[in-house]
């Protein structure tokens, strides 16, 4: 599978013929992926999108050996995922998922203990955990919230930290299943700003699931979008994003903002920049008024 406009670069996560189906064989058998290709550069930043029952979260599911393929395969960097426990080891370093409403699965007395959990299970020594969770301050929190307990926080810093707690393990991949689902204004803001940080500062390779078209349009370089256990359309976000009909058809919505920049173009604003959040609407429309 050739990607345009990609250069060469390490393949993160490749997908082939993926099939998966539940409860085979049983009366309420249901085939959640059909025929599935997929391919991630490392250091890119993908989105899955489809409706409720698309094979979503089955298909990250995958991604590091929660689930096998009934038919197919997938290589994370050129590895063949098998159903070994060695292997599955070493793949869980390197692919992160954090699934949706992660902080329920907060559980320690202290934020610190809860980020360090991963990395004391890797058998690291005091000082290389102690270092790796204080490199973890970047995802918003200061110091001052290590020893406060995890349960006395907002949801955004609840989910910062369970975040973190992934992030600790130093994945070369990281999955979001619905990273900002359920939170207000502000903490979707705040993890809008973590989730860019990774990906701009880390080179992170992101796999980002969401309902939220506004964050897959501010955060993603290419979408896949599912339907039925299919992908029936991808492509870079802009572009797919342009095609309103098709895009509309799947049950999904093309985000406002992205909207207005189309409008404004017809009414003859010159926009260099595709409207990928307010930010970028502001300064676009503003060096357009300056004219």
């Amino acid at each position: 599978m050739e990607i345009r406009g990609i250069q060469e670069r390490n393949i993160a996560i490749e997908i082939k013929d993926l099939k998966y189906t539940y409860s085979k064989g049983l009366p309420y058998e249901k085939e959640a992926l059909l025929s599935i290709d997929l391919l991630v550069y490392e250091g890119e930043a993908i989105g899955i999108l489809g409706h409720t029952g698309s094979g979503k979260s089955t298909l990250i599911q995958h991604l590091n050996g929660i689930l096998f393929p009934e038919q197919g395969e997938i290589k994370i960097f050129g590895e063949k995922i098998i159903n070994d426990k060695k292997f599955l080891k070493n793949l869980r370093k390197l692919v992160g998922v954090v699934f949706q409403f992660p902080e329920d699965e907060l559980f320690a007395e202290t934020v610190y203990e809860d980020i360090a959990f991963g990395p004391k299970n890797l058998g690291l020594t005091k000082e290389e955990i102690d270092e790796r969770v204080t490199s973890l301050i970047e995802v918003g929190l200061n110091e001052s919230y290590l020893n406060r307990s995890p349960f006395s926080l907002s949801g955004g810093e609840k989910r910062r930290v369970a975040i973190a707690s992934i992030l600790s393990m130093r994945p070369k991949i990281l999955v979001l299943d619905e990273p900002t689902s359920g939170l207000d204004p502000l903490g979707r803001e705040e993890i809008i700003k973590l989730i860019k940080r990774l990906k701009n500062d880390k080179n992170v390779t992101i796999v980002l699931v969401s309902h939220s078209m506004e964050d897959v349009l501010s955060l993603v370089d290419r979408v896949y979008i599912l339907n039925n256990g299919k992908v029936v359309f991808e492509g870079d976000t802009i572009s797919v994003f342009k095609d309103k009909e098709k895009v509309e058809k799947l049950d999904l919505s093309i985000p406002e903002i992205f909207i207005l920049g189309e409008e404004l173009k017809k009414e003859g604003f010159v926009i260099k920049e595709p409207f990928r959040d307010i930010e970028i609407a502001k300064n676009e429309i503003i060096r357009n008024l300056k004219w």
